[in-house]
């Protein structure tokens, strides 16, 4: 199990106190605070709409009709591919990804190498995906290419991918291992950073998921339902 979550396993969660916020079903009432933990989280009534970012309990609304014709795309393409390859495991929202303390998020659809399936557990997934997609909207888009985005990458997903229903456009984040020396000036070290590759239905129609050596046409993506 990752070393960051050593002390979340489930009779230790049960021994340790959440906010007393957390355990009420009065969600409305959640003050506004940055120092929630993923404790809190694990306190909150089951389908609370809510994640995890940065410290802050951030309540997620309901994907609407578009959101979810693209997920179920996406989905689908991708898991056809993974089971015909033997790859691994997907899965789609809602399922708890924890990452760290701060944040546990609920991404639209991820995927799970056999090498990585150690982080799988009963109660969410605790640690890194290979693979995050998450399809933006207005209310979430501040957060999917911002906040979440450094979560991902500190935390070592290997390919993060955000589709704008919207621009109909996909924006591709890779990581780019950098050799950065320590403030001593000694060893160097390895700090991972997101290279962003956007590509849209009127320039490249086809997206590579490099993850999976998967190549889909966008087309098939955002292929309205009607």
């Amino acid at each position: 199990m990752n070393k960051v979550f050593q002390g979340y396993e489930g009779h230790i969660i049960n021994n340790r106190e959440p906010k007393k916020e957390c355990s009420v079903q009065l969600l409305k009432t959640l003050p506004l605070r940055t120092d929630y933990t993923v404790l809190d989280y694990y306190a909150l009534p089951e389908g609370s709409p809510y994640q995890l970012i940065e410290g802050e309990l951030i309540m997620t609304p309901a994907p609407n009709r578009q959101h979810q014709s693209i997920s179920r795309n996406l989905e689908f393409l991708i898991l056809n591919h993974v089971k015909k390859n033997n790859l691994g495991f997907v899965y789609d929202a809602p399922i708890d990804v924890y990452l760290d303390d701060a944040n546990a998020f609920q991404p639209d659809i991820i995927f799970i190498s056999n090498r990585n399936k150690f982080i799988m557990e009963d109660k969410g997934i605790l640690g890194a995906p290979n693979l995050v997609i998450e399809i933006t909207s207005p209310s979430t888009m501040g957060y999917d290419t911002s906040a979440k985005q450094r979560v991902y990458e500190r935390c070592g997903v290997k390919e993060y991918i955000v589709v704008n229903p919207m621009e109909k456009s996909v924006s591709v984040f890779l990581p780019e291992n950098e050799a950065i020396h320590n403030n001593a000036g000694n060893e160097p070290e390895n700090k991972p950073n997101f290279i962003c590759h956007k590509i849209d239905l009127k320039e490249n129609k086809t997206l590579h998921i490099k993850t999976l050596d998967l190549k889909i046409d966008l087309e098939e993506v955002f292929k309205p339902d009607i």
